[in-house]
């Protein structure tokens, strides 16, 4: 028979080991607030389309994940390769299996030690957040089109304006005057003729048949023309609030807004290229294979999605934004380098059932862009030397050779 004590000993020796196991598991989850930050870029460009923090969405919520889990290592393991795992008969991986639909989780091969960390430290980051209430805010200066759009017409409309002004001022001196003249004259003595030519009654007739009247009329007439041709050059080649109807009823409002999937996750291109490509069927289907109706269209639009992957063949997205070949613009130094979102370029997208070209894209709203923004240096030692020479100064885009011609033509 085991004594009684021994048995207590190995009891809160058991305790003591799970305790252990339990604070050293935390211990490895950072609290930095830069690595937070990180684990929430990569949580919102790779995660966020399939998992909550608090709700289960396609995947299973994912607050305390990292207690639920056998280990930190199993949790590296599963999300860059879910399906070996599975595969390898555990247990609890076929568990969650089962329970999800028995729905593939995406592989992320590419991802470090250091990156998985960091999503870890932002679950648990946002699992231990008070719940609190979401103020929702409105960016300064949100206008449609963004910074510097209807620059050439504001212009034109101030100068006539002016213009307008001054001809009213023109037209109040004059009067001033001839009724100072007149008062003048009246003191003089005039012939009956000449007292009849000073006080003549102004009539329609006299002054539409003016000189002054003819001038005014064809200098307004002249102008507004002027004006419109001006504002039609200017509009050559600007396709702002073009909408164009897409061969699938694709809903920006349902996924961005609704259910908050982020941009990069499906214009995977954003990050790391040149161009944002238009999503491949393949990533659609990582939600589609489960989601098959829609909440505006119920199932004949994905229908048209499952078509494609079915018998191999694009769908003919309409290009929205369109770049003339002469002006490069690479999306991954402004998303990545520039940390820009895609609101900024591209407006409230997250509202949109339609996608539509929200501002002017031409080269004066770029470098109005460019004049304004200001660069983030913190914690890049590339821009150090920099820093110095503008005495530490917040430096604008222009600042680092944004105006030059051969950064966007070459």
């Amino acid at each position: 028979m085991t004594h009684p004590i021994s048995g207590l000993f190995k009891n809160l020796a058991t305790a003591l080991f799970i305790l252990l196991c339990v604070t050293s598991f935390a211990q490895e989850i950072s609290t930095d607030a830069g690595v937070i930050k990180e684990g929430e870029t990569l949580f919102n460009a790779n995660c966020k389309a399939c998992h909550r923090i608090d709700q289960k969405l396609i995947g299973p919520a994912l607050a305390g994940v990292y207690d639920r889990a056998p280990s930190l290592d199993w949790i590296k393991n599963f999300v860059r390769n879910s399906s070996k795992v599975i595969a390898s008969g555990d247990e609890y991986a076929n568990k969650i299996f089962a329970e999800n639909g028995k729905m593939m989780m995406t592989s992320f091969t590419s991802f470090s030690d250091d990156q998985i960390m960091a999503i870890m430290a932002y679950v648990e980051n946002e699992t231990n957040k008070p719940a609190e209430v979401v103020a929702t805010t409105t960016a300064a200066g949100g206008g449609e089109g963004g910074a510097g759009a209807g620059v050439p017409t504001s212009y034109l409309n101030a100068i006539l304006i002016g213009m307008i002004v001054i001809l009213l001022l023109l037209l109040v001196i004059l009067g001033l005057i001839i009724n100072g003249l007149k008062r003048y004259l009246d003191q003089k003595d005039l012939t009956e003729e000449d007292r009849e030519v000073v006080h003549s009654p102004i009539t329609l007739s006299t002054i539409v048949q003016s000189r002054g009247f003819i001038f005014i009329v064809v200098f307004i007439v002249a102008s507004v023309s002027f004006k419109t041709v001006i504002d039609g050059l200017y509009s050559i080649g600007v396709q702002q609030g073009y909408a164009p109807k897409q061969p699938i009823a694709f809903s920006h409002k349902v996924h961005a807004g609704q259910y908050e999937i982020d941009c990069k996750y499906c214009h995977t291109g954003a990050i790391k290229g040149r161009s944002a490509n238009i999503p491949s069927p393949n990533i659609c289907m990582n939600c589609h294979t489960q989601i098959r109706s829609g909440t505006n269209t119920g199932e004949s639009e994905i229908a048209k999605i499952v078509a494609a992957v079915e018998t191999n063949r694009p769908i003919e997205w309409v290009r929205v934004h369109n770049l003339p070949d002469l002006a490069y613009f690479n999306h991954s130094q402004h998303v990545n380098v520039g940390g820009i979102e895609c609101q900024t370029c591209h407006g409230p997208i997250e509202e949109m059932d339609v996608v539509k070209q929200y501002s002017l894209l031409t080269m004066g709203w770029c470098i109005d862009c460019h004049r304004k923004t200001d660069v983030n240096a913190k914690g890049n030692a590339y821009y150090d030397n920099l820093r110095e020479l503008h005495n530490n100064k917040a430096m604008k885009v222009e600042d680092i050779g944004g105006l030059e011609c051969a950064k966007c033509h070459y």
